[in-house]
């Protein structure tokens, strides 16, 4: 058996066209054009690459787009207060503060006070919290984008044993909620997790987002099986690398993401989506679509 191997960025661009033209019905019908401001904090390297790949895909679909750059001496105050500028400002439906933050900054008060409505990344607490009960108004753009592949791909997910190997917040747990809501029987594991093919050959959908390189090698993958790898790993020579061992897999496998090429393409795309979805709400609802905190 050889995979079938599936292209991220075929269907990202097939999206990001659709996309397009939800973002014309808005300029044509209510004269919105769909904003996206994007707050960098100091000068990662890897954050300015993630951040210049957000700003073209917002260009590529009719997205206006801003990038709001602050010095890493940036106080946390002086960051919330710019997030609360955004958050009264109508013209702006959504708000990204990359991550990571400097270390005097805390994550958890950037988060809670982007605007529920406004959070197009999927972290606020409501959003993740939402998660449990299948009622977010936005979904993380990553565990989004794997649904939105199986979907594609019209891989069935209810009644499947579906592993995610990887705990973390921002794909692991959510994309593991986001499979439960589809009636799949779910596992989550990590990179910590003794007999790890234990676990993994029961897998008829494996979703692997732990960071490690070859973490997953065909011994430990049930025949037929889906494999979702959203590991992005840098080696030595330079190569980039996901957690899975691609050539050995794909020769397992019934499907299998590349890294690059697969799931990455999708998590922009994601983001492409719910900040649109958050443009149509605010021009076409007389009503808040969440529970606002107070």
């Amino acid at each position: 058996m050889t995979a079938k191997i599936i292209d991220g960025k075929a269907i990202a661009k097939k999206l990001r066209a659709e996309y397009h033209a939800r973002v014309d019905v808005l300029r044509s019908r209510y004269n919105v054009t769909p904003a996206l401001v994007v707050i960098l904090v100091g000068d990662n390297p890897a954050s300015q690459s993630y951040v210049r790949g957000k700003i073209a895909g917002c260009k590529e679909v009719g997205i206006r787009s801003e990038l709001v750059e602050l010095p890493a001496s940036t106080t946390e105050e002086q960051l919330l207060e710019h997030i609360e500028r955004l958050n009264n400002d109508a013209t702006v439906h959504g708000i990204l503060v990359q991550l990571p933050l400097p270390a005097h900054i805390r994550v958890s008060s950037v988060l809670e006070k982007i605007s529920v409505e406004k959070d197009v990344d999927g972290f606020h607490l409501y959003n993740m919290g939402g998660l449990v009960t299948g009622n977010t108004v936005f979904s993380p753009c990553t565990p989004y984008g794997v649904q939105k592949i199986l979907e594609h791909e019209n891989i069935r997910v209810e009644g499947q044993n579906v592993v995610v190997v990887g705990a973390s917040n921002i794909v692991g747990k959510p994309t593991a909620l986001m499979l439960m809501q589809q009636d799949a029987t779910v596992v989550i594991c990590h990179k910590k997790t003794r007999d790890l093919g234990h676990f993994t050959l029961l897998a008829d959908i494996l979703v692997v987002a732990a960071g490690v390189p070859n973490l997953i090698v065909p011994q430990i993958v049930k025949t037929g099986a889906v494999v979702i790898d959203v590991g992005f790993n840098r080696l030595p020579d330079g190569r980039i690398v996901g957690d899975v061992d691609f050539e050995g897999v794909k020769e397992k496998a019934s499907y299998i993401t590349p890294v690059p090429g697969g799931v990455g393409q999708m998590t922009v795309t994601m983001l492409l989506h719910n900040t649109i979805l958050s443009a149509e709400r605010a021009a076409t609802a007389t009503t808040s679509p969440f529970r606002r905190r107070a």
